[in-house]
């Protein structure tokens, strides 16, 4: 082996590397990303969920137990409410996560549990079981000190508290897991399908022939991304019946809804690939560009990590990924029987990462053709 020779193939790799200013930026920018996501954003204790407490006794010992689970911070009281019917509305619509629920007989149930006879707990906590990170939340709220609030001579005993699982009582993962899953097969499907279909025509040299013929940016961006709206909705279509089918997942709400919610975010995540496409030159590079997008949406969507651990900055990075828009809508939709009218905050985000994205896709592509 001549060392000379082998040298000389390094040297030239690196400079040849050294000019892809793009796969570059990857080798720094992933280990620094997967760092920041895993080291800082994704924390697995759950702190400020969106609570609501509904106070039936309304007596100095309730409200001292609602301040001091205030002071906990794992619930957020953000809703007082009159009447248990209230309950259903607000976690349809996905506002709270959990509801901390105080009986009418909270002073007499205290002292019940204190003689060890009581029939039911004085405390119940009612949470969103679409959410299998809220489902662990549960546990961890069961595990507060709660018994010391209601008699300070007292242990935490366990039965001092109630947990009511809403929407999966026999807490079942797949049924978590599989409507989530249709946001995780979505994105990386459809970004990659696009962002690479587009960037190969350009290194076939079809765009040079598309200059010379009479398509405008906007037809031959929407051209290249209409066919794969129905590849899309044809996994929606195979994840729903294998989900249904092995793992019993429910669809309670409207089908229609699905199917609509499905298609705004298929659309969204075409919209990405086809910007990714405006920045790659090569096959390769759209599919590292892809990747790139494709760790922070599922880490931060909620899909896999609790979303109310997150510090507020990683928070609304989240906001800007379609994904996390989406897993709230499917989940929504899929198992709390939502509607789109209840969920419209979702459709709203969607729809400007559509319009704002998409634009600046087709504003790059008019100036490559010109």
């Amino acid at each position: 082996m001549n060392l000379r020779r082998l040298f000389s193939i390094v040297v030239k790799e690196l400079r040849q590397l050294r000019r892809d200013r793009l796969t570059f930026a990857m080798i720094v920018g992933i280990p620094t990303m997967q760092l920041l996501l895993f080291g800082y954003a994704i924390n697995m204790d759950i702190r400020h969920l969106d609570a609501a407490v509904l106070d039936q006794a309304q007596t100095a010992h309730s409200r001292e137990v609602v301040a001091a689970l205030t002071q906990t911070e794992v619930m957020d009281f953000r809703y007082h409410l009159q009447a248990p019917q209230e309950i259903d509305a607000l976690l349809a619509a996905g506002r709270i996560s959990a509801v901390l629920v105080i009986p009418p007989d909270f002073e007499r149930r205290v002292i019940e549990a204190n003689m060890g006879d009581a029939e039911r707990p004085p405390l119940q906590i009612v949470v969103d079981g679409s959410d299998q990170i809220v489902q662990q939340a549960a546990r961890q709220l069961s595990a507060l000190p709660l018994a010391s609030l209601l008699d300070p001579s007292q242990t935490a005993p366990a039965e001092n508290v109630e947990i009511v699982n809403f929407y999966n009582p026999g807490r079942s993962a797949p049924i978590n897991t599989v409507p989530g899953l249709i946001g995780v097969i979505l994105t990386m499907t459809m970004v990659l399908f696009t962002a690479m279909a587009i960037v190969r025509e350009r290194e076939r040299g079809n765009l040079e022939f598309l200059i010379a013929t009479p398509v405008s940016p906007a037809e031959l961006t929407l051209g290249k991304v209409l066919p794969f709206v129905g590849i899309g909705l044809i996994q929606v279509t195979v994840v729903l019946l294998l989900g249904v089918a092995i793992f019993h997942v429910p669809v309670r709400g409207s089908l229609l809804d699905v199917y609509s919610a499905a298609l705004i975010f298929i659309v969204a995540s075409l919209s990405l690939g086809v910007f990714i496409s405006t920045l790659a030159q090569t096959q390769f590079q759209s599919m590292q560009l892809a990747f790139f997008t494709f760790l922070p949406q599922i880490l931060l969507s909620g899909f896999m990590f609790p979303y109310a651990g997150m510090p507020w900055p990683a928070q609304w990075l989240a906001e800007i990924f379609p994904m996390t828009h989406f897993v709230r809508l499917i989940r929504g939709i899929m198992l709390r029987a939502a509607t789109l009218h209840d969920l419209w905050r979702e459709l709203v985000a969607l729809g400007i990462f559509v319009v704002v994205v998409l634009s600046i896709a087709i504003a790059r592509t008019r100036k490559r053709l010109d």
